[in-house]
């Protein structure tokens, strides 16, 4: 039985691809003509309804209403009326320099993050709120892959008219923050900001998290020369124009005039990637780490191509490599460890990995780490924590292949019965005291 159930997780992680790279804003690795890789079964916790994010949505939670003091029998300007509401302000790290990259600004209402706009080069923004349809969805990640709208500010001219707007009741439990994936933003409250109010908000500060090594930027971009520099501003402009051929052009001039421009070869290798170039692009992510080996982003599409291979021990190795730079940002990571551990039969590992991302995905959106969990706990004959753990993931929204867990439930409840059943038996008889 337990060989049935490990070999159901086998095929988990090929079919999980394409979640992990759509969390972290990346281009899901391809199979390429010629290749040996076989299309993998849809597994417990799979995408639906072509949604490739973590288990679904958790839809937005209901805002806290507004105490403005309006009245909406006599405002003229009701609080629950959509109107243009804009906001403005910077970004700096704790030096008081600006950040290293453009970064994604987010509205947090009711602990349901939405993302915003982008600061430009020198950590400015300014948008108008809920105007945010070129931003891309992911919020974990300031970058993302080609097709990805980045870099750039999705900035409005304050004052000028727009369609649709926000009402103030809904900003009334909403904050501002900036995201860079090992830092912590501080944050400014929205409650109370009405249409023709100072759209300045101040200045957000980036503090550094503890026991983070990794950097979702290189600093490697600080240390390259003006030449190479200027041709790798210009790469990430055709970008943000979807233009991959002439940005293709620029990054590679980029890593000819500075071979160590970790950041040019992600770019390049993100590039060739989306052109199902896999082995080109292996290479250049290699390169990029090989250039500053903490710069995270390049170890992400390197795990997307080993899942895709099936190749346990460099799924397990790039995992680490990902969590060991930074444990507080990538669940999926140590959800891909923990898979690979437990194919590779590492089952303490795997157990640890699983808790571990199962403790970072606070809101439940990958309900796979559950049936996981429960696979290597059931391998480690901890039948009732298993138990729990299948209940919890067929439970789940984002559950899928019900009826393979449900048997899989059945067959660890049976073992669970029978251990139940052993230990009663080998219980030493109780020997009442002579009176």
């Amino acid at each position: 039985m337990l060989r049935r159930i490990s070999l159901a997780v086998l095929t988990a992680a090929m079919a999980a691809a394409p979640e992990l790279m759509a969390q972290e804003g990346q281009t899901p690795a391809p199979t390429t003509g010629g290749g040996t890789t076989t299309p993998a079964p849809s597994v417990p916790g799979g995408t639906t309804g072509g949604n490739t994010g973590t288990g679904g949505n958790t839809g937005r939670l209901p805002t806290i209403p507004s105490n403005t003091g309006n009245n909406p029998s006599t405002s003229p300007f009701p609080s629950d009326m959509p109107r243009p509401i804009y906001i403005s302000g910077r970004v700096m790290m704790e030096d008081g320099t600006p950040p290293p990259e453009s970064l994604l600004i987010e509205r947090v209402c009711s602990g349901q993050p939405k993302p915003e706009g982008y600061t430009d080069s020198k950590g400015r923004f300014s948008f108008e709120l809920g105007r945010n349809q070129m931003v891309m969805a992911d919020a974990s990640s300031s970058g993302g892959g080609f097709d990805s709208e980045r870099g750039g500010s999705n900035s409005r001219t304050p004052g000028m008219p727009g369609s649709g707007g926000i009402s103030e009741r809904s900003l009334a439990s909403c904050e501002i923050r900036a995201v860079l994936v090992g830092y912590r933003s501080t944050s400014v409250m929205l409650a109370g900001r009405r249409m023709l109010d100072n759209p300045e908000i101040g200045t957000l500060l980036l503090k550094r998290m503890a026991n983070v090594e990794g950097f979702t930027y290189s600093a490697t971009t600080g240390l390259a020369p003006k030449e190479a520099k200027k041709a790798y501003d210009k790469g990430l402009d055709f970008v943000k124009k979807k233009k991959p051929v002439e940005a293709f052009k620029e990054f590679e001039k980029a890593t000819s005039a500075y071979p160590k421009f970790s950041a040019a070869w992600y770019e390049l290798g993100q590039i060739q990637q989306s052109q199902s170039k896999m082995e080109d692009a292996k290479k250049s992510f290699e390169l990029s780490i090989a250039a500053d080996s903490k710069f995270v982003k390049p170890y992400l599409p390197l795990l997307g191509m080993a899942l895709q291979k099936g190749n346990w021990e460099e799924i397990a190795e790039i995992s680490a490599k990902t969590v060991k730079l930074n444990p507080y940002e990538y669940p999926q990571a140590f959800f891909y460890n923990a898979l690979a551990n437990l194919n590779l039969k590492n089952l303490d590992e795997a157990e640890k990995s699983a808790l571990s991302a199962q403790k970072l995905d606070e809101r439940g959106r990958m309900p796979r780490i559950r049936y996981v969990l429960g696979i290597v706990q059931a391998q480690k004959s901890d039948f009732k924590a298993a138990s729990a753990n299948l209940k919890a993931y067929i439970a789940s929204p984002g559950a899928t292949d019900l009826e393979t867990v449900k048997k899989q439930l059945g067959e660890i409840e049976k073992l669970m019965g029978e251990q139940q059943e052993t230990a009663t038996a080998t219980e030493p008889a109780v020997v009442e005291p002579k009176p």
